[in-house]
């Protein structure tokens, strides 16, 4: 009985230490619909201030927790989940998104954030869930077809090539159309270096976080003079606090090209000389059975691997990242290799009142540019020969032994193996930012931004000694080298003052500063010969150009219904004279939150309702001279000195100028509306907008004894642009186990040119859009009343048959004469209508997306067919033989007529549907206790495309000229299939 008692008492005893025994508690927080570890999610003790968050990996650990805790898992975006702690050692949670909160997401805007909810101008917001998947390279890539207003036309299937990227169109005719771009807080320069392709690619797409697109005056008007395209603001990733993390994702693919120009076969090529050659021609061909572009092109592999590192304390946190590429083009011999570091600080310091955060984006690429050429040479050689001679030298035409033929055509296999292309560039964007929460008025913040963007690069090649048999004219062994570097130092120095009169229920956000930037930029070209001695070197005075700006941004907001945001910038640039080198840009915004009202509160199937007005001005000063309006002199070089006696005398000759030069003005004037229903299963935005540009800054044609050029800038006409942008998101599933996301947007254009006033009276309007077998002509038009770059061509004249009559057309002015009053304007390369579709799947531990992107109203002109679809091309000259398209045989063109070339019979439609890309993912059930997780994916890009237009690819541009529209020898854009691996412990 003793013992029992002994028992007991030690029993009693024992028991307040179970009770109030702590432990403590870990584990993994993953999104349920993608199983992704989320970083940053808040883990805590309810009615306790014991608490910790996730770290990169999503990993936890929670201590000091006792029997009957309640613990609380929170995260912005996602529904709070609340889960009684019974002593388990471990606590893995699955966190579901919360539509409800997403509304909460915060957005970039120009020099601060603001809650989406509370937004008042035209801004999309993406973040990595958004992204597209699949072997992207680029911060483009990853965005397109997700925007509604946002156009991006890549300019072929090399690795890491250039887009053109327009916004609501293009708001100008001749100065910069692209939207600027910020990078953590940097407005970057324009364009790229000599060396590089795509300047966005020196940006790792893996160390993105979010990116921002800014569409409306209202949004962008607080950047001024460069805001008349639009903005894109571009985030990369920070730290998180918590043990160190690392991550690493790599890919491996595989391109091959999906189709080739319809050339014709040795057996089609033989049977048109042997029918319409002469017997010399005829006598020309051999006995090769050769497809040439299956000679230049291949299968082509390539991998990318990074790696990334993220921790910190509660005031200090960090991520730094590496990341290596190198991928193969299907051209043979292309390839680009891209090395990156990137690195992110910041620290909290004087009890969170001092902020700093620094930013640094470091890129190498290293590229070996295939000759390009070889992809017309390779549509154009004739396929009756073998590619190379019987002693081993490549096949080339020749005039004699000991010539070559300097007016045929050139051995595609040889352009590429014997014609070198490369370049080199390093681009470094990096930042320091303070904030600083005054202590006696924390309301009040003061913030100074300093960073840099420098750009190098180089481009340089040679020729092989035996190009062309090394005869004299075959440029064997010259080689050349040209360099450039481009700076741009930035300083944004702020004050904001953000705080909520409770007086009468408002909440007042005011900011105002200056912005300073200097861009300066210099380059050299140089050739040599085969001895390695100086052939020419050509030294260009280096330019700089300076932006100063004043800014100010009010947003106010009442009972959490009501919104105004006023914004006003102003700028000066050291492009124009003192007189015009100051603009104003202004900027009203409203919004009108709907469902915050009585009678539509207690309506539940209304989630979001909000009507927005925005009006704004921006400006443009980009023409892409440093000093067009200020007089100036070119020095002569060593060929153009004058000799007076034994002494050799530099002479100079003026620069055109134009002192009355002034800003482009673009007013934008926007209504929207953003809507979500049944819990926000279903959501959308619908924007109407109308954008006029005027005193449109244009380079064109001085008159006769004008000036001291053939052409200059000038402030001329008017453009206007409107339309109207539908995008939206529905969530047909949503279960524990199946999520089913469908979305889309779809954009309606139309741009017309309203004024165009030149010196010279009674204008046919202004030519440009240069093709391909005729020098000096052109095929597009700007006209009043026409949509910018019309193509302006002949009307073909067609038989009874419906067969294109050769070198007949339409005399449209009844003056019995075929002359240019005759040519008209015939559709346009803009889409009236372009649209993106997408869906995601996510099963369990799978998850499936697909992307599908369009337009419709399009129009190329098939400069393919024109320059190789006629007898004369094929059959030109007695002493060599050139290749054709199979287009020649529909229409059996033999006339001599140039004007043939610009025929509407070549303006084609080119509306699409194109299937972008396809991925499928599997996430590895975790271990427990294991910090590690491990996702497989499989995806492919460009997969489908469903088109009636009749060349290679109906997506067509040049992002070195900014045109597009003219397809001349695309760079085929191939499928490629990628295998990829994420792991983060």
């Amino acid at each position: 009985m003793k013992t029992i008692y002994k028992k007991l008492l030690f029993l009693f005893l024992l028991l307040p230490f179970s009770v109030f025994a702590q432990s403590t508690l870990s584990g993994t927080v993953v999104d349920k619909a993608t199983g992704q570890p989320i970083p940053g999610v808040n883990v805590n003790v309810q009615g306790t201030p014991s608490g910790t968050s996730t770290g990169f990996d999503g990993t936890y650990q929670l201590s000091n927790v006792k029997n009957g805790n309640k613990i609380v898992v929170s995260f912005i975006g996602y529904t709070t989940q609340t889960i009684n702690y019974n002593g388990q050692k471990t606590l893995n949670v699955s966190l579901e998104e919360d539509t409800n909160q997403l509304k909460e997401v915060v957005v970039q805007v120009g020099y601060g954030t603001v809650k989406k909810k509370d937004a008042t101008g035209a801004v999309t917001m993406l973040t990595t869930k958004d992204f597209n998947k699949g072997p992207v390279v680029s911060a483009d890539q990853m965005i397109q077809g997700r925007v509604a207003g946002l156009q991006i036309i890549n300019n072929g299937g090399s690795p890491g090539e250039g887009s053109i990227i327009r916004i609501r169109s293009g708001s100008s005719l001749s100065a910069n159309n692209d939207p600027l771009y910020v990078i953590d807080g940097i407005p970057v320069a324009a364009g790229g270096v000599e060396g590089g392709k795509n300047p966005l690619s020196t940006i790792n797409q893996n160390n993105i976080e979010s990116i921002a697109v800014l569409k409306d005056a209202s949004a962008t008007a607080i950047y001024g003079s460069r805001a008349s395209n639009g903005v894109i603001i571009i985030t990369t990733k920070k730290g998180k606090s918590g043990d160190l993390k690392i991550s690493y994702n790599g890919t491996f693919q595989v391109s091959e090209a999906k189709k080739t120009v319809d050339a014709l076969s040795s057996n089609q090529f033989r049977d048109f000389v042997n029918a319409h050659g002469t017997a010399n021609q005829q006598g020309l061909m051999g006995d090769a059975n050769t497809n040439w572009q299956d000679e230049i092109y291949r299968t082509a592999f390539g991998q990318d691997h990074n790696i990334a590192a993220s921790g910190g304390k509660d005031n200090i946190t960090y991520r730094v990242s590496a990341g290596y590429n190198n991928l193969n083009g299907i051209l043979k011999n292309d390839n680009m290799q891209r090395t990156t570091l990137g690195a992110s600080l910041v620290g909290d310091f004087l009890d969170k009142h001092l902020k700093v955060q620094v930013n640094s984006n470091t890129s190498y690429i290293k590229s070996n540019y295939s000759n390009t050429d070889a992809i017309g040479a390779a549509i154009s050689f004739d396929p009756t020969q073998s590619v190379k001679n019987a002693d081993g030298t490549y096949f080339q035409w020749m005039t004699n032994p000991t010539e070559f033929n300097q007016l045929a055509g050139r051995n595609p296999v040889s352009l590429i193996n014997q014609i070198h292309k490369y370049g080199s560039s390093f681009r470094s964007i990096s930042n320091i930012q303070f904030d600083y929460k005054m202590h006696f008025l924390p309301e009040l913040k003061a913030v100074a931004n300093f960073g840099y963007d420098e750009l190098n690069g180089t481009g340089y090649g040679k020729n092989d000694a035996d190009y062309l048999g090394g005869l004299s004219g075959s440029t064997a062994r010259n080689t050349y080298s040209n360099d450039e570097t481009r700076n741009n130092k930035l300083m944004d120095l702020y004050l904001n003052y953000n705080t909520k009169i409770n007086s009468i229920d408002t909440q007042l956000d005011v900011t105002g500063g200056y912005s300073y930037q200097d861009f300066r930029e210099s380059k050299n070209k140089s050739s040599y010969n085969a001895q390695n001695d100086i052939t020419n070197k050509e030294l260009f005075t280096p330019t700089r150009i300076n932006l100063q700006s004043f800014f100010a941004r009010a947003n106010v907001t009442v009972a959490d219904k009501y919104l105004l945001t006023l914004s006003y910038r102003r700028d000066g640039t050291s492009r124009f004279t003192e007189e015009n080198r100051w603009a104003n840009f202004p900027a009203v915004a409203v919004a009108w939150k709907l469902n915050e009202e009585s009678f539509l509160k207690d309506v539940t199937s209304i989630s979001t309702l909000k009507l927005r007005g925005g009006w704004g001005i921006t400006g443009q000063q980009d023409i892409g001279v440093s000093y067009p309006s200020i007089p100036l002199y070119l020095a002569s070089n060593g060929t153009a000195q004058y000799k007076i006696g034994n002494t050799f005398y530099t002479t100079y000759r003026p620069q055109p100028y134009n002192s009355n030069l002034k800003w482009e003005e673009t007013t934008t004037v926007n209504v929207g509306l953003d809507f979500g229903f049944l819990n926000n299963r279903i959501t959308g935005t619908v924007d109407v907008y109308k954008r006029t540009t005027d005193d449109l800054l244009l380079f064109t044609n001085n008159p006769s004894f004008f000036g001291f050029s053939n052409a200059d800038n000038y402030n001329i006409g008017s453009i206007e642009n409107k339309g109207i942008e539908i995008s939206g998101e529905v969530i047909p599933v949503k279960t524990d186990k199946l999520e089913w996301i469908v979305g889309g947007n779809i954009t309606f254009q139309d741009s017309k040119i309203t004024k165009l006033t030149t010196s010279l009276p009674n204008t046919p309007g202004i030519n440009y859009g240069g093709y391909e077998g005729g020098t000096g002509n052109t095929i597009q038009n700007h006209q009043v009343g026409y949509s910018p770059g019309a193509f302006y061509v002949y009307e073909q004249a067609y038989g009874a048959n419906g067969k294109p009559l050769d070198g007949v057309y339409v005399d449209r002015n009844k003056d019995g004469l075929i002359t240019e009053q005759d040519k008209y304007r015939f559709h346009k390369p803009t889409a009236d209508v372009f649209y993106g579709f997408y869906t995601t799947l996510n099963y369990k531990n799978w998850d499936m997306s697909m992307n599908w992107r369009g337009s419709w109203g399009n129009y190329n002109y098939n400069n393919v067919d024109s320059s190789k679809g006629s007898y004369q091309n094929i059959l030109l000259r007695e002493t060599d033989l050139s290749n054709g398209v199979a287009n020649v045989l529909e229409t059996n063109f033999a006339s001599t007529d140039s004007k043939r070339f610009e025929s509407d019979y070549y303006v084609q439609d080119a509306s699409f549907v194109r299937l972008d890309n396809v991925s499928v993912g599997y996430t590895f059930n975790q271990k427990q206790n294991s910090n590690t997780l491990v996702k497989l994916t499989l995806a492919a890009q460009n997969v489908l495309l469903i088109t009636k237009y009749e060349g290679l690819d109906p997506e067509v541009a040049s992002s070195t000229d900014k045109t597009y529209g003219i397809d001349k020898n695309i760079y085929p854009r191939p499928i490629t299939f990628t295998l990829g691996l994420n792991v983060s412990f």
